[in-house]
């Protein structure tokens, strides 16, 4: 390979892996409180675009090498091919199984059906872990905002709509109940123990 050549798949190289981080930030900016559900759902899989980006990064330092021997050549190729193919299988893993959890309940404001109250189990194992979110707006301008976490030792019992623009987040000792502004951004939570 020519000096001009290599110095073009380098740079080429480079180029892919700043799109592919540049093409996660929106995803990882989106996850964020208020962030675009649409942009965070296609966006934000870091494992993938980040694992490709460094990857790529990788291939781009190791391009730039010239190798005296075709054994030399040969050996680095059977080193680094065996780390490609297990990095894009978990990659590709990541990104089919790495979703956004399983719906338990969703359940629209009963006074306005552009505010969504989402519960979802987002564990990785056998022992649930909620997330509740609301979300404002529909399609690609629809924003989300996490309410909290909860794992099964902090005793979740339910999230719903306690009435126009409140929610009320049951645990097994408290009651927590935030309150949804007309924009969509919840306020609170004021918290209080939960009645025996």
């Amino acid at each position: 390979m020519t000096v001009t050549r290599r110095g073009q798949v380098v740079w080429w190289l480079r180029g892919a892996a700043l799109a592919a981080f540049l093409v996660y930030l929106p995803g990882y900016f989106s996850s964020r409180q208020g962030g675009l559900v649409e942009v965070e759902r296609w966006l934000n899989h870091p494992v993938l675009l980040l694992g490709t980006a460094v990857t790529l990064a990788m291939a781009s330092a190791v391009a730039q090498v010239e190798f005296r021997t075709r054994w030399a050549q040969i050996g680095f190729a059977a080193v680094l091919s065996p780390l490609l193919v297990i990095g894009a299988a978990v990659g590709g893993l990541a990104y089919v199984f790495g979703g956004d959890g399983r719906l338990v309940d969703r359940k629209p404001d009963p006074s306005r059906s552009d505010h969504v109250l989402s519960v979802t189990d987002v564990a990785f194992s056998i022992d649930p872990v909620y997330r509740v979110e609301l979300v404002a707006g529909s399609g690609w301008s629809a924003r989300h905002w996490g309410l909290g976490t909860w794992e099964e030792d902090d005793g979740f019992v339910r999230a719903e709509w306690s009435g126009p623009g409140r929610i009320t987040v049951t645990l097994e000792k408290e009651v927590q109940v935030f309150t949804v502004g007309e924009d969509g951004t919840p306020a609170g939570p004021s918290s209080t123990p939960r009645p025996r």
